[in-house]
């Protein structure tokens, strides 16, 4: 089954796990912008993202964004499915950035394959671990780092993911992954063509100068 090729641990499934496992996952098409899990009051399931990408982020009662990580193929979104995890809640929200298609696993079956299965818990563990470290060097970012520095970084990590220098993206959605005012990023952003290091249009940001952002990066 398809499923197998995307599910880390399938080979360590016995035949009955494997058969609860395909029996229950749905497969979903999510079009751009489609959010997916709405925060800890949402447990819709753990999420394998077939293609695609996703966004997860954190939403303030004030309505300010900042992206947590992203989510690419073979990635698995453990936080969807927070309800089945004790005395933990995560408010994390989780859209999809790119149109995608992804299975959805229900809470209640990937619980009881975690209490079954070793294998399973251990991956459960080590994918926690990993989206705790991600949080951790946001964290270190936002509180360390000046934000010249991150959104020159931001820039060229965009530029790598879609493959160019012309990013189709909006001042108000650098300022959402960045959780900050969308007039920061748009003074920040002059500045930066005032250097020559990018040049602005309407919904569009071309990075000019390559070497003197990841100099600026650092």
């Amino acid at each position: 089954m398809e499923l197998g090729e995307y599910f880390p641990v399938w080979k360590d499934l016995t035949e009955r796990e494997r058969a609860l496992l395909a029996g229950a996952a749905v497969r979903r098409f999510a079009p751009k912008g489609t959010l997916l899990h709405a925060g800890d009051a949402d447990c819709v399931g753990l999420m394998i993202v077939r293609s695609g990408q996703l966004r997860a982020f954190i939403l303030s009662d004030e309505g300010k964004e900042v992206t947590i990580y992203r989510l690419f193929e073979r990635d698995m979104c453990l936080f969807s499915a927070s309800c089945i995890m004790k005395n933990i809640q995560f408010d994390i929200a989780v859209e999809a950035e790119k149109d995608a298609e992804l299975w959805v696993i229900p809470s209640d079956v990937y619980k009881r394959l975690s209490d079954g299965s070793l294998a399973v818990a251990n991956y459960t563990n080590q994918l926690m671990a990993a989206r705790f470290s991600e949080v951790m060097w946001l964290v270190e970012q936002i509180m360390w780092k000046s934000f010249d520095k991150r959104l020159a970084e931001f820039l060229l990590a965009e530029s790598t993911l879609d493959g160019g220098d012309v990013l189709r993206i909006t001042h108000d959605k650098i300022a959402a992954h960045l959780g900050t005012a969308r007039e920061v990023v748009t003074r920040m952003l002059r500045y930066f063509q005032s250097e020559g290091m990018v040049s602005l249009s309407r919904g569009a940001v071309e990075l000019t100068d390559r070497d003197r952002l990841q100099a600026l990066a650092g």
